[in-house]
């Protein structure tokens, strides 16, 4: 087990400690909960930069890095929809969990026909990430029913996050589209 997925697992182990902490009804629930998530968000970057300087990659790794981020994020953002209980973050929830889902379904088939090069990550990804991180963090650290500068900034953060989101999935199934526009013959088992 390499120091790169047991940063990995950690932010996994994070999880339910972050949800705990959320719904917990004091007043420090907000900031602890959002140091928890920056914590998951530097373990996120920090795994990465230890696989490739230390040439820990593993294909167990590179299995359940992504599936860390993305069960991580989802999980926050569906305790921001619940607590915020409103269509302004509703939406921009939706359309990050949807590209996810999206873009890894693309990821898989792609894989599946050996092209998973043509979608790998790109720099408008990062830059998404970084923008829906920060929101996340900006959003957990204040109650939903607060006035205060962090609440805007997260909403803000997180509506650019969703517009790079839409960006990036552009970017993806366009260099998708000829394989997935290929005509083929499909198997009658199909």
């Amino acid at each position: 087990m390499t120091l790169a997925n047991q940063l990995t697992l950690f932010r996994i182990v994070l999880i339910p400690l972050l949800v705990i902490v959320f719904y917990l009804p004091f007043a420090w629930s907000y900031p602890v909960a959002a140091m928890i998530f920056t914590i998951a968000a530097i373990t996120d970057w920090l795994d990465g930069y230890v696989a490739r300087r230390y040439n820990q990659s593993t294909p167990f790794g590179a299995f359940l890095d992504p599936v860390a981020d993305k069960l991580m994020v989802a999980v926050a953002l569906v305790l921001l929809v619940g607590a915020h209980a409103n269509a302004w973050l509703a939406i921009p929830a939706l359309v990050i969990v949807g590209r996810e889902i999206v873009i890894s379904a693309l990821r898989e088939w792609m894989a599946e026909l050996g092209k998973r090069a043509s979608v790998a990550v790109s720099y408008v990804g990062k830059v998404k990430t970084t923008f829906q991180m920060l929101a996340i963090i900006a959003l957990l650290s204040v109650s939903p029913d607060s006035h205060a500068d962090w609440l805007i900034l997260g909403y803000v953060m997180l509506y650019i996050a969703a517009l790079l989101t839409l960006w990036s999935m552009v970017i993806y199934l366009r260099a998708a589209w000829p394989e997935l526009m290929a005509e083929t013959t499909v198997s009658p088992s199909e």
